[in-house]
């Protein structure tokens, strides 16, 4: 059986318009679970954050106790009110704040628009041990930049091979790389967009400017096509992630999380002193306060 990973895993042709955002690609279907799908996907992320956590926490351990300098980066990117948040909040919010780097990426400072585009990007690392989650990336600097014609496209067209050199040079200082897109449709947009409006609650999180980029949605579109095609390899994968259904959008990055981690083959650092001589040290200790 083919796995979500491997299913929602893109190659160097990408065109989003064969994807369909709605989709549940590797969702077992209502005769395998005997559930509705959504209940189901909802009861697995339960589990799956269970075990995101053991991991977290062996990865964690692994470079406090031996000096292990591997690390995990998700980074997500999406159109706006793609699920970006809501995915950091599902998926990233099981397991330990210690062992967590979450990062969000704007439009850049004055300070960071005097340095190389992924100046700001290194300085935001996860250090050793940590799972760190990029809410956008060094991507929006092909994305954003080559859309609303922020730098000339020798400049943007050049970042591709930057950000490849870049990657790999993360991959052999130890990082695992998992890199996911969000992908919702332009009518599922509209609606999320129409939502922020409608709820008091969600009225910050509504920007104008989200109308002006919606404008631009077949030119931002071909800029995923060709980020995804040209920046996606063995050391640093993509993945397109259907998510007009949140449920199972937040089922399918935990699962691609959790099998990245699985690859890692991690394990509890073996203690470094002698066991039984502490025992007896404890024991010893327990005696003392007993004949106090």
């Amino acid at each position: 059986m083919t796995s979500v990973p491997e299913l929602l895993r893109v190659g160097p042709t990408v065109d989003l318009k064969d994807i369909d955002p709605s989709s549940t690609p590797g969702l077992p279907s209502h005769k395998v679970t005997g559930k509705d799908p959504k209940g189901w996907a909802r009861e697995q992320l339960a589990s799956l954050g269970a075990e995101l956590a053991r991991q977290q926490e062996m990865l964690y351990a692994g470079a406090k106790s031996s000096g292990d300098h591997r690390r995990l980066l998700l980074v997500l990117q999406a159109m706006d009110c793609g699920g970006k948040d809501g995915t950091i909040k599902k998926v990233a919010g099981a397991m330990n704040p210690l062992g967590l780097h979450i990062v969000g990426f704007g439009p850049p400072t004055e300070e960071e628009l005097e340095h190389d585009f992924l100046w700001r990007i290194r300085r935001a690392l996860p250090a050793a041990g940590l799972v760190g989650v990029f809410n956008r990336s060094h991507y929006e600097d092909v994305l954003v930049a080559r859309v609303e014609s922020l730098v000339p496209e020798r400049v943007w067209r050049s970042r591709y091979w930057q950000i490849n050199g870049f990657e790999r040079e993360l991959a052999n200082e130890g990082f695992t790389l998992v890199k996911v897109m969000l992908h919702i449709s332009y009518a599922e947009q509209r609606e999320r967009l129409l939502e922020r409006l409608t709820d008091p609650t969600k009225h910050w999180k509504y920007n104008p400017a989200d109308v002006d980029a919606r404008s631009r949605w077949t030119d931002y579109q071909a800029a995923y096509n060709d980020a995804l095609s040209r920046c996606s390899t063995d050391h640093s994968p993509w993945y397109v992630v259907p998510a007009d259904r949140k449920w199972y959008r937040d089922w399918a990055v935990a699962t691609i999380v959790l099998e990245a981690l699985k690859e890692m083959r991690l394990s509890y650092p073996g203690a470094d002193f002698d066991l039984d001589a502490e025992r007896r040290r404890l024991e010893a200790d327990r005696a003392r306060a007993m004949a106090s």
